[in-house]
């Protein structure tokens, strides 16, 4: 079967652009006000960033891709059983990703540029983690290594990719529960965007939400706490540069605050919140607290 990341995008770029268009003429006619101009260009911005960076090394990462193919440890025959479990392995590793992500500071700091909006809308999903292309393959070498060709699997994240455009939107408020028990529906990734304490983390699967209920992580939207998009703290400066890095101007003068290697070692890659005197705090410790 001939498939590959281009022609994925050759596909899926009409419907894209016609879901947007969709949602702001919604929005316009029932004045949901779900659009703002510097916010939406802001999320292309960013996404123009992330191709940048992607196409700079993705020859390498084929490269690696290819590299542990050729040494892969078996080879499914089976046509079907190898899509369904390729689509089944991406998945799960891109969740361990988005945990990462969500869970260690410094990948944090490259993350929180697509949770820096605080509008939620099919553009959101464009607002990319810039820098995300130069560490987001490694998670993908095992599946290589099982035997899934380079193309295939970039193929298949790009696939995926397009659900996790279309769960970006308020305008569809409850899809039918069956769906929500094995997919990722736009109700429970508003959870992920909010910046409601117990919102926090929750929710990190792009395409099965099954992963989220397995490892403890899922959270149902609630119909007595309005979704706050946004971070915990958002940045006062939302200028193009600020917004990409000012997380890791944070780090900066966090490390400032101590000379012991083992705490500014902590401030870099322990959870984002994490300070060694209490003047911040985790996710975790914030969820403790409003629960006493």
């Amino acid at each position: 079967m001939t498939i590959d990341q281009d022609s994925v995008a050759l596909f899926a770029t009409p419907i894209t652009i016609g879901l947007i268009v969709l949602e702001i003429i919604y929005s316009s006619i029932y004045h949901k006000k779900y659009y703002d101009v510097k916010e939406t260009l802001t999320n292309f911005y960013l996404t123009a960033l992330n191709i940048g960076v992607n196409l700079a090394v993705r020859v390498f990462y084929i490269f690696i891709y290819t590299y542990f193919y050729e040494h892969r440890f078996f080879q499914i025959e089976n046509v079907f059983f190898y899509w369904f479990t390729l689509v089944m392995l991406e998945d799960v590793m891109y969740y361990f990703l988005h945990v990462l992500d969500h869970t260690s500071r410094f990948f944090w700091a490259i993350h929180v540029t697509h949770h820096s909006s605080t509008d939620y809308n099919f553009t959101v999903g464009f607002r990319s983690s810039v820098f995300q292309p130069l560490y987001r393959f490694l998670f993908f070498i095992p599946i290589a290594l099982m035997g899934y060709s380079a193309m295939h699997i970039m193929a298949i994240y790009s696939l995926t990719q397009i659900w996790g455009i279309f769960v970006h939107t308020k305008a569809i408020k409850k899809m039918p529960k069956w769906i929500g028990y094995f997919l990722v529906t736009p109700s429970h990734h508003r959870v992920h965007h909010g910046s409601n304490i117990q919102y926090l983390d929750k929710n990190m699967g792009m395409l099965l939400i099954i992963w989220d209920r397995i490892f403890g992580t899922f959270q149902a939207e609630l119909d007595d706490e309005e979704v706050h998009y946004g971070l915990v703290t958002d940045p006062e400066n939302r200028g193009p540069i600020n917004i990409v890095f000012h997380e890791f101007k944070s780090i900066i003068n966090d490390l400032k605050k101590t000379k012991n290697l083992k705490t500014r070692l902590k401030y870099i890659f322990f959870r984002p919140g994490w300070s060694h005197d209490g003047s911040k705090k985790t996710s975790v410790q914030l969820r403790k607290e409003i629960k006493n």
